[in-house]
């Protein structure tokens, strides 16, 4: 018996939250099934040009069926949006997901020897699904890097997870490092993506990764040692969510070094984990670091700055376990899911009744 439609499970009345614009063109088609149809934008852009008003005369006319537009930020606003219908409700993460469930040390031990990260292997890394059963990390990390396990006890590590895209400037993170950091202490860094060609919407990955490759082997040898670059396999995405939890979890300081940034969740579960987080000051990432509770750089393309307040915060071991116990508790007041449900329910009331 064939699978019925998407249109064919909803019926009358029905709330229905497409998401991004890969789903702008269902709109319609749901609308004329008697369904109230919310568009949610998780991406944007503070200040509008040739490219973004081309965009959004493309995707007005597909959103025109919607009752709601639910934005994270007013900024990402166009202008055609009937403020009636405007929801501004940011994302929010998940505590009991396999990305940000809680682990204890001796399993984030357990992941990343099993990735490779960390010499030896003394047990098999169990983590919770997003159905409630047990998973397991067994696949590798496929790690560039002068060490068969770079990762060494007691060296402080600066993380950046992200996918190779160019916005997210994983090369500029890696020189601003290797300039400032190397000579001042002892930590590694370590620039965590997706498997190269498992993320497909996403054409310049594997380009952007090479050029990474490529700049880390024209860094000398002694800097060479404190950089990796890490992908991990995105067969499983319970078991890519909890190796970033770990890896997570491992770090010292987190960074999102993002040239530009719709709004960058992964600064909201870096704080989640009580880490330090260094980023940069442009999209949401600003909604998610208040003051003390992280830090921004202003500039995300200076990379002297970028590298100097890094290797600084690096110095203060203090500060980084004050920033890391304000983060945590700055999330859980304002970014876990619970928090926005309510919102999402005053909007679903409002398209019930009219």
């Amino acid at each position: 018996m064939p699978t019925p439609s998407l249109a064919g499970r909803v019926r009358p009345g029905d709330v229905v939250i497409l998401h991004d614009p890969q789903t702008a063109g269902m709109a319609a088609r749901l609308a004329d099934a008697g369904a109230h149809v919310v568009w949610r934008c998780h991406v944007g852009r503070e200040t509008s040009n040739e490219w973004t008003d081309q965009a959004w005369g493309f995707l007005r006319e597909h959103l025109e069926p919607c009752e709601a537009f639910i934005f994270s930020l007013r900024a990402y606003v166009p202008s055609w949006v009937d403020p009636g219908r405007l929801w501004i409700i940011p994302p929010s993460i998940d505590p009991f997901s396999p990305k940000n469930q809680e682990l204890d040390p001796s399993v984030v031990r357990l992941v990343l020897e099993s990735l490779g990260l960390v010499a030896g292997s003394h047990g098999t890394a169990t983590f919770t699904r997003s159905d409630g059963t047990v998973g397991q990390v067994e696949r590798r990390a496929t790690i560039v890097s002068e060490e068969a396990a770079p990762l060494q006890a007691g060296a402080p590590l600066v993380l950046q997870v992200s996918r190779w895209d160019r916005l997210k400037d994983m090369a500029g993170v890696m020189e601003a490092f290797a300039a400032h950091v190397p000579g001042r202490c002892e930590a590694h860094l370590a620039l965590v993506g997706p498997s190269v060609g498992d993320v497909s919407d996403d054409p310049e990955e594997e380009e952007v990764y090479g050029e990474c490759v490529a700049a880390w082997e024209a860094l000398p040898a002694a800097v060479r040692r404190r950089i990796s670059l890490v992908t991990l396999p995105m067969d499983d995405i319970d078991e890519n969510a909890a190796m970033v939890n770990a890896i997570q979890r491992y770090s010292t300081v987190v960074v999102q070094k993002s040239l530009e940034e719709g709004f960058g969740l992964t600064v909201a579960e870096g704080m989640w984990k009580q880490k330090a987080v260094v980023a940069s000051r442009v999209g949401g990432i600003v909604e998610q670091i208040a003051g003390g509770t992280g830090v921004l750089v202003d500039d995300p393309f200076d990379l002297t700055v970028f590298g100097r307040t890094l290797a600084d915060l690096l110095d203060r071991p203090e500060e980084i376990a004050a920033l890391g116990h304000r983060a945590r508790q700055h999330v859980l007041q304002g970014f876990v899911g619970d928090v926005h449900l309510g919102r999402y329910a005053e909007l679903m009331l409002a398209l019930i009744r009219g």
